[in-house]
């Protein structure tokens, strides 16, 4: 993780090289980078946070955000001081030109991501620390980009002796501004439909809760048949170890006998912990060794394999629940027959437990009434006999300071023969003893080692193993589809259970985050620029980013996943910079007198540059993490590539669309104006409201920009 940020941030600040071809000015930059992160880390540690992997990943995605705000800063000024300002007084003005545009972004990335930590349930456990080291990093990006880079810039930059010229590239891209404002209805109406599009083909994506990571370590469970022994689970392990150790990409196998993780200690269960070589010194991916192993074992007779997660559950897993045993039974042995048909699945069982022979003691109610002795006698006796007596009863033997209890028990070869347990003695009250056989009937029969039960009601779990990179979601959605999923027997429910529950609630909380986090943003806004109305033309930028981001994943191979969502969380925060950039300089412009046509042009002039720069930062940024070249980077990549893809198809069409929408905004706000105006009285703030770009301009009516 600690390799991959500082790639980020060296890709971040190449950026600003690049562009501005100034090297003090990348410097300054640079600086922006730690002064924005140890300030952080204090925050941190006064809250009790630690370095984990959840602070870590917040961190990593952050670093091509921090140095946003320095870079707006310094182009602003580079620009003021190629227009033949000394450093001082560029920094004066450039920093007072864009200093609300770089307020607003900062505090809209920080209500976006702040209502994160305050989810509810097993997500806002995980994502805590998240939300708040990501505010944290990002205000302090605020203060230094506010307070530090233009004193840096005034004293330590020097005057440039060329003006910038405007390249062939961007005179094209003024007049597409100009053709998109003077049609801004089909514009609009183009943008609408690039967001319902993006939203429809974001439920085309399967869904799944985590993606398949290679942590170089494979735990599999074997299940021996019910009545099997110590001894032959011993030695069948022994083999599967052997012959799994054979292979080149393991390092070692070690067996936990007697237990499978997360489940009760039973001799014929067994965990094997397969350790693999390094992942860049083997050809294949976990997963493909993974089922490789399943498949070699597959012919040995009288066993039960599955492969754990590292904690201790399935891949997939659903619970059959009901109040009547044997019908919970038959519908999860149905169903489990059915989800062994779907390809997706591997290795499908049932935790249903395969009935085991018994010995069963019946008392015999009369004779036992007759000779006063209670079925608590008759169950007595047969457990002292085969387990022996609990240990407040057991007698003691000193040693000294010690006491060792002395266990009573028939040795193991007695407790087989039926004959010697029929013989045993129960006392009557009256200090006489009869054989156990005259007061209870022995009959063999089978029956669970185990009964398990969900919420008070009996419950059968069904695991699988995903084939490869399958979905989460794609296999769950393939087994409720199955037919005995759609026609269970009454009282018995199929519900999910382990990662797809989680998955349910964490995207719910998710999606309840977000959306409290757009209405934040909305509030910050409507407070910022002083407008209910503009912010909705910032606002329209989000669903631009859906598409990139949909398309990203689609090319790569990803699904929806945590990381994805997390992702889009994000975009959330930070897309908006590109439209709040755009607007502020057109409202300012508009201020000073500027006609509106021209204004929303010029911006997007003067502010294409520092858009493309920021968000090439941030893609180089987040370029390491998408590559996910060291161990461990599963997790991240489809994170990184959805944030990419939303940044680069926001950027493209909010610098088109974005002044589209602002126009027609304005156009809606004097309709408004003009139908409610005379229902406001003369006043002096009459003649103030006028000039707002929110209410109509006089400048509407003699606007001479070539967009008319």
């Amino acid at each position: 993780t600690m390799k991959m940020l500082l790639e980020g941030a060296a890709l971040a600040i190449m950026v600003v090289l690049v562009f501005l071809r100034d090297l003090r000015a990348t410097v300054i930059a640079a600086i922006a980078l730690p002064m924005s992160i140890l300030p952080a880390f204090f925050a941190m540690d006064a809250l009790g946070f630690s370095l984990n992997l959840v602070s870590l990943l917040a961190i990593t995605i952050v670093i091509g955000i921090l140095v946003d705000d320095a870079i707006v800063e310094i182009e602003n000024i580079v620009r003021h001081i190629r227009m033949g300002k000394t450093p001082y007084q560029a920094a004066l003005e450039a920093a007072d030109e864009i200093g609300l545009a770089v307020i607003a972004s900062t505090t809209t990335i920080i209500a976006v991501f702040v209502p994160v930590s305050f989810m509810s349930g097993i997500a806002g456990q995980y994502f805590k620390q998240f939300g708040l080291v990501v505010a944290f990093a990002v205000f302090f990006s605020l203060l230094v980009a506010r307070l530090i880079t233009p004193v840096l810039a005034a004293y330590f930059m020097r005057s440039s002796g060329h003006d910038d010229k405007e390249s062939r590239l961007l005179k094209r891209y003024t007049r597409l501004v100009a053709w998109s404002v003077r049609h801004r209805v089909i514009t609009v109406l183009l943008g609408l439909f690039i967001f319902a599009g993006s939203v429809g083909s974001f439920f085309l994506l399967p869904s799944g809760f985590l993606p398949a990571e290679d942590s170089g370590r494979i735990l599999m469970a074997v299940e021996l048949p019910p009545g099997a022994r110590m001894e032959e689970t011993e030695k069948i392990t022994a083999d599967i170890a052997e012959q799994i150790d054979k292979r080149e990409d393991v390092t070692s196998v070690f067996v936990i006998g007697g237990q499978i993780l997360g489940e009760g200690k039973e001799v014929r269960k067994a965990t094997l912990v397969i350790t693999l070589t390094p992942g860049e010194t083997r050809p294949l991916k976990q997963a493909a060794i993974q089922e490789e192993i399943g498949n070699s074992l597959r012919d040995l007779p009288d066993i039960r394999y599955w492969f754990l997660q590292d904690n201790g559950q399935r891949q997939v897993q659903l619970v059959v629940t009901g109040r009547d045993g044997k019908a919970v039974d038959k519908a999860a042995a149905e169903l489990t027959s059915q989800a062994k048909t779907i390809p997706s699945l591997l290795n499908v069982v049932s935790t249903a437990e395969l009935e085991r022979p018994e010995l069963r003691v019946i008392p015999r109610d009369d004779v036992a009434a007759e000779l006063g002795i209670s079925t608590e006698t008759i169950s007595e006796a047969v457990r002292i006999a085969t387990i022996g007596d609990i240990g407040a009863n057991l007698a003691k033997f000193n040693i000294g300071d010690r006491q060792i209890p002395i266990r009573v028990q028939l040795r193991e070869s007695a407790r087989e023969r039926v004959d010697l347990l029929r013989a045993l003695k129960v006392q009557t009250p009256g200090g006489h003893v009869v054989p156990l056989s005259t007061v209870a009937r022995f009959e063999f029969s089978q029956g669970p080692t185990s009964i398990d039960r969900y919420d008070r009601e009996r419950r059968v779990l069904i695991g699988a193993d995903l084939r490869g990179t399958t979905p989460l979601g794609h296999a769950v959605d393939a087994i409720f589809a199955q037919p005995a999923a759609k026609s269970l027997p009454t009282g018995v429910t199929l519900k999910q259970f382990g990662d797809a529950e989680v998955m349910k609630e964490v995207f719910e909380s998710f999606g309840q985050a977000m959306s409290a986090g757009i209405m934040l943003v909305y509030a910050v806004l409507v407070l910022l620029f002083s407008s209910f109305l503009q912010p909705i033309t910032i606002l329209f930028s989000l669903p631009l980013s859906i598409g990139g981001a949909i398309v990203a994943l689609a090319l790569t191979g990803n699904s929806i996943s945590l990381p994805v969502v997390i992702g889009i969380l994000m975009l959330m925060g930070i897309v908006t910079k590109n439209a709040i950039m755009l607007v502020d300089f057109a409202v300012e412009q508009i201020r000073n007198g500027v006609p509106r046509i021209d204004a929303i042009i010029d911006a997007g002039r003067k502010r294409a540059r520092p858009i493309i720069m920021t968000t090439i930062a941030m893609v180089g940024g987040m370029t390491p993490l998408a590559l996910a070249l060291e161990s461990g980077g599963e997790f991240r990549a489809p994170m990184a590539i959805a944030v990419i893809g939303g940044l680069i198809s926001s950027t493209l069409l909010s610098l088109i669309f974005v002044p589209a929408v602002f126009v027609l905004i304005d156009d809606m706000a004097g309709f408004v104006w003009r139908i409610f105006s005379r229902f406001v009285g003369p006043s002096g703030e009459t003649a103030r409201t006028a000039e707002s770009p929110s209410q109509p301009h006089q400048d509407r009516t003699h606007s001479s920009s070539p967009a008319e």
